[in-house]
């Protein structure tokens, strides 16, 4: 302590005489100073799961969604509440203050302790949805560092620091996983078995820029409805990892790292119909959940980043629902990871591309399933759709729902015409990891109210527009 006080000293002396000359010091570390550690909250019970691919048990005996009484077939649109339409927003108060320098209203703000729990089967349904997530991509991240090599890595342009960094995203999805384990109960969803759509370490990380993408966009879609907003806070501070997880994944996947101004919310149903083809079993008490399941949409001509010409493709994905990209028939000479600046995708900070993955004009041609289809956990799950004859694909991105016409409709598939439209002036609204629908009406819809949606989907996939 006393080489403390003798430091503190010379600054007194250094202020009070004022010729004294500044003496060099540099500070050498004398002893560690050591503290026990502090009380932790365990986390979740966590397992490598050891089985991975198609679901290969005994036909599932329960089948369907979680339902209880249903009192309408739909909810209907309804005027606005008055009182959001009186406020003056004219910057002066107009209510009484509950404390000093604290502005009158907020919700979760009357001093009352805060209760980090579900409170509502919206709630539970909800955050029961999210762990889902964090589970898979808790395997995720570890099953494809097991599955490929490190020279196989090395090959893709990733070496063993950006290795670590997907095991540390894997850390972090079992801090997630625990904090919504807690707020949902001894019920809540365990880890299952799942299933991926990839064969090499370039369609393993698009994969995983698109799981993101609607493992983030997920919560955003419900985060702002939730009747616990202790819960909503706690899921906020998880998501904005996970946010910064899908931006990384993009850059791992040579794509440009954040092409839009806002970030998407889907629906529930939107991000449980994309996540449930992938997971192969869970235990047989396993909680259910009540969200729908669309169809799945193929997008034939889904642009790949794997590509110098990204745009001018057909039949280049794994699959449907996720459409992640295939690297089976790109030649040497028609990679884009080794090329050239401009047409180079290696991974990197940013990428910019001269030829675009997609572009307002393009045809875009598509491929729907029926319902009907089993599909997720236990295949214990059934495809539905309430909506009529298909007419339109509804592009969502950023802060809009566009609607284009289908063409030449037969059966189950048509094209459509890539829209050229902005959300604000210079910012396309069609770009990045984004979701298009085939529906039967062209529903006004907002961010706020995106579920309105939900009774006149025919089918989801995700699109690749930038």
């Amino acid at each position: 302590m006393a080489h403390f006080v003798s430091l503190a000293s010379v600054g007194v002396l250094a202020l009070v005489v004022p010729h004294s000359l500044a003496v060099p010091f540099v500070s050498e570390a004398e002893t560690t100073v050591r503290s026990n550690a502090a009380t932790t909250a365990s986390v979740v019970a966590v397992t490598n799961v050891t089985s991975h691919g198609a679901y290969t048990g005994p036909p599932a005996t329960t089948t369907g969604a979680l339902s209880t009484e249903v009192t309408a077939l739909t909810i209907p649109a309804r005027p606005p509440e008055q009182y959001k339409l009186q406020y003056p927003a004219d910057g002066q108060l107009h209510q009484p203050q509950p404390a000093p320098y604290t502005p009158g209203g907020g919700l979760g703000t009357n001093g009352t302790e805060p209760v980090y729990r579900v409170v509502s089967d919206f709630d539970y349904e909800s955050v029961a949805l999210a762990l889902y997530q964090e589970w898979i991509e808790l395997d995720l991240f570890h099953w494809g560092l097991a599955r490929f090599s490190a020279e196989e890595f090395e090959a893709a342009g990733l070496n063993a620091e950006d290795r670590f960094l997907i095991q540390f995203m894997a850390n972090q999805e079992v801090g997630h996983a625990t904090a919504l384990t807690n707020m949902l109960g001894r019920n809540a969803p365990v880890q299952c078995t799942y299933n991926y759509p990839v064969t090499s370490v370039r369609e393993f990380i698009d994969f995983n820029q698109k799981l993101t993408r609607w493992g983030e966009s997920g919560v955003y879609g419900f985060i702002n409805h939730l009747d616990s907003r202790e819960t909503a806070q706690i899921l906020l501070q998880s998501i904005t990892t996970e946010a910064r997880q899908q931006l990384i994944f993009r850059q791992f996947d040579g794509l440009f790292p954040m092409p839009v101004w806002f970030e998407i919310g889907i629906p529930q149903s939107w991000a449980w119909t994309l996540l449930a083809p992938y997971i192969s079993s869970c235990p047989a008490n396993q909680t259910r959940l009540i969200w729908q399941n669309f169809p799945s949409l193929r997008v034939l001509n889904q642009p790949n980043p794997a590509r110098i010409n990204g745009s001018d493709v057909w039949n280049e994905t794994t699959g449907g629902y996720a459409n992640t990209l295939s690297t089976r028939n790109i030649s040497r000479s028609e990679s884009c990871l080794n090329a050239t600046t401009g047409q180079n995708c290696a991974p990197a900070i940013s990428r910019n591309r001269t030829i675009p993955l997609s572009y307002p004009g393009r045809q875009v041609f598509l491929e729907w399933d029926s319902p009907g289809k089993t599909v997720g956990p236990n295949n214990s799950y059934v495809t539905s759709v309430s909506a009529g004859y298909p007419r339109y694909a509804a592009w969502v991105s950023q802060l809009n729902v566009t609607y284009t016409p289908l063409q030449d409709v037969n059966g189950n598939t048509a094209y459509t015409i890539q829209p050229n439209t902005s959300t604000y002036e210079g910012d396309p609204a069609v770009n990045g990891t984004i979701f298009l629908a085939i529906t039967d009406d062209d529903l006004f819809v907002t961010p706020f109210n995106l579920t309105q949606i939900n009774p006149h989907v025919n089918a989801l996939a995700i699109y690749q527009a930038g």
